[in-house]
């Protein structure tokens, strides 16, 4: 593996799951000292997470990780709504029925009780967004996919706490594809639908209440960031 690509997976798997919060600088002698690479390669690393939205250039020589707001939350939603749901009625159309009812089942079965559970869960996603990325066969469509995934991955952590509203999930996925596996592809919009509202207002939930913990005067902004937690 070459030395940026090594660097970008390290930094996007800690800025993802929250070890780079937002506005951490990644100082460039620092993180390739840390990272065991020189300037160049890391260089190619933090441009490749500044085309992904993850980090931000504020100087020549200064990269912070992006702020991940509530307002930027929405937008995300907004691009994501009219993708998936444009990607459930493909795969309704043109997807493999016995893959979508095996992937039904297993969220039937899937539980989200306890840490290792949710991994699982969260894996059994990732099948899900597998199995519906080769149905829609659209090469455009699942770069755009893709693209958004990056910073769901962010997002997703404040779902992770809320044990309701991943069981919530569990069941909401279970329809979306037992939908596809019928071919029903208004009803695979629909749930489609109906699972990102839910999502998203939980996602907004949550971050008022971390706003709501961050003590006055600490600097930090009250209703935007998001540090750790939940989605």
């Amino acid at each position: 593996m070459r030395a940026s690509d090594r660097a970008y997976r390290t930094l996007l798997d800690e800025i993802q799951s929250g070890r780079l919060g937002p506005g951490v600088v990644l100082g460039e002698v620092e993180q390739a000292a840390r990272l065991g690479v020189s300037r160049t390669p890391l260089r190619e690393a933090l441009g490749r997470l500044g085309a992904d939205g993850l980090v931000v250039q504020q100087s020549p020589r200064v990269t912070v990780v992006s702020d991940l707001d509530a307002g930027d939350i929405r937008e995300l939603f907004e691009v994501r709504r009219a993708l998936e749901e444009t990607a459930a009625r493909l795969a309704a159309a043109r997807g493999d029925a016995e893959t979508f009812a095996t992937l039904a089942d297993e969220f039937t079965t899937a539980s989200v009780d306890g840490a290792a559970a949710a991994d699982d869960y969260y894996g059994l996603i990732a099948r899900f967004d597998a199995a519906l990325d080769g149905a829609v066969a659209n090469d455009y469509l699942t770069s755009a996919l893709r693209s958004i995934r990056t910073h769901l991955v962010r997002v997703r952590r404040l779902a992770r706490d809320n044990p309701s509203r991943l069981a919530a999930s569990v069941a909401e996925h279970g329809l979306i594809a037992s939908a596809i596996a019928a071919r029903d592809a208004d009803l695979a919009a629909h749930a489609t639908h109906v699972h990102l509202h839910n999502a998203l207002t939980s996602i907004l939930g949550s971050l008022a209440e971390h706003a709501e913990g961050v003590p006055a005067g600490s600097g930090h902004t009250r209703t935007t960031e998001i540090h750790q937690g939940a989605a």
